[in-house]
Formats: structure tokens, C-alpha cells, sequence
């Protein structure tokens, strides 16, 4: 990107060396800690409500999933690049309506984790769930609409953290959610158009890309955070 040299589209969004940062050591949590700092980023499924088979617990997988992915900030490295990125939450609704998602959302991001802030995917669906949001909990909520130049800037954002060994998820707790978002992970695809412009995603016919693109709106949402400090006045 930096040095402008062409690059081939269609191969792996994350090298074998990348996906090894991705891996951290700290466990999944399931509640805030004191004194701690938490974003999310929130990728939007299609509403849907659930069907027969679906119901019967025979659903064949193939509807996408809303993704929560919480992640902690540590700013004790003092890197000009930003705060290491810790995941230490998922949570996936699959077939659930909008309606009802509304209230579990408002719940996790304000008393669970007390988001500072949240980047949710607003791109038509979505649109009306970030409104609800923006309502509920006012500016620390940030609408993401997916356009060609905005996910490609989204993109490359979450390479460039992956890269400066930012990004970590949570220590393989042998859970549905960790095997599913590094299976996105290690399927995601880059392909870079003559622009240089990126676009990222899972072959529909090998899975899906929630997962993928919760956490690229979950870095998003890490980028504009900077350390709180303490201020007095001299007595």
C-alpha cells in the first residue's frame, strides 16, 4: 500500500505469520474488569425470523449471524500506533429479530461492558439498528456504512494492526465462536483492485465473513480511543 507496488488479487487476507499474532494468551472474559477500557464492533445479519427448520435445530447454517465482538484496550505499551486490541468477547444471534435484539444489545454494550465506544455496521439493514443505538446510548455509538473506499480503508486498518501485533484474540477456550472466527479468518480472501483499493471477504461458498468483519469494526472502533488521565487543579 505504502510503496506502491502492484500486488495479485484472490489470495489469503492473513499469512500463516499474521494469523500466529492474532493468537493471544489472555482468556475469554464474560464482564468488564475495573477500570478497564472496552470497544465493540457489531456486523449486522440480515432480520430474519426463525423458520421451521430452523426452530427444529436443522438449520443447514447458511443465514448469516449478528456479531458482537468486545475487545479491551491496554495502552501500557506506549505505541504511537494505538492501544494492543485484546478480544475477550463474542456473542452471535442467528435468525433473531432486530426487534429483539434491540434490548440484549443495549444491555452488553452499557452495563456488561460499558463500551467507551462501539462502531456497528449501518450499511442497509443495519441502518435502523445503529439508529436505535445512537438513541440509546448517544455519541460513543459510530454508524459504519460499507462502501468500496470505506471498507477498503476498514481493511487495511485491521492488516496494518495485525501486523504491528496489536490485534490479539482470546486463548483458544476450545468454544463455537473462537473456532468459527479464526475459520473466517483463515479463509478470508484480499483482493486489490487496479486502484489499490482492497476488498476483503469469505467465498460465500466456503462460510461466512460476520466474524471477519465484527472485528475490523472492532479495530475501527479501538483506532479513536486514547488513555483517559487524571486531571486536578492545584490548590
Amino acid at each position: 500500500q505504502y510503496r506502491l507496488l502492484p500486488v495479485r488479487g484472490g489470495g489469503g487476507l492473513f499469512s500463516p505469520g499474521q494469523l500466529a499474532l492474532l493468537k493471544g494468551v489472555h482468556p475469554r472474559c464474560r464482564h468488564a474488569a475495573i477500570s478497564t477500557t472496552y470497544v465493540a464492533g457489531i456486523d449486522i445479519a440480515g432480520e430474519a425470523e426463525l423458520d421451521e427448520r430452523e426452530a427444529a435445530g436443522t438449520c443447514d447454517g447458511r443465514r448469516d449471524s449478528t456479531v458482537l465482538t468486545i475487545a479491551e484496550l491496554d495502552f501500557s505499551g506506549g505505541s504511537p500506533a494505538g492501544p494492543v486490541i485484546r478480544v475477550v468477547e463474542h456473542y452471535a444471534w442467528r435468525g433473531v429479530s432486530h426487534a429483539s435484539l434491540y434490548p440484549r444489545l443495549v444491555d452488553l454494550l452499557k452495563n456488561t461492558w460499558r463500551c467507551r465506544r462501539v462502531v456497528v455496521d449501518a450499511t442497509g439493514m443495519g441502518e435502523p439498528v445503529a439508529s436505535f443505538l445512537q438513541k440509546a446510548l448517544g455519541g460513543r455509538v459510530l454508524p459504519f456504512k460499507f462502501t468500496a473506499p470505506s471498507k477498503s480503508e476498514l481493511g487495511y486498518n485491521m492488516v496494518a494492526a495485525v501486523n504491528a501485533g496489536r490485534v490479539k484474540l482470546y486463548r483458544q477456550d476450545g468454544s463455537a465462536e473462537y473456532r468459527e472466527c479464526l475459520f473466517q479468518l483463515e479463509k478470508a480472501r484480499a483482493n486489490y483492485r487496479p486502484s489499490r483499493a482492497l476488498n476483503f471477504s469469505v467465498d460465500p461458498a466456503v462460510g461466512h465473513d460476520d466474524y471477519l468483519a465484527s472485528l475490523a469494526l472492532c479495530v475501527e472502533a479501538a483506532e479513536g480511543c486514547h488513555k483517559r488521565t487524571a486531571k486536578g487543579t492545584a490548590i
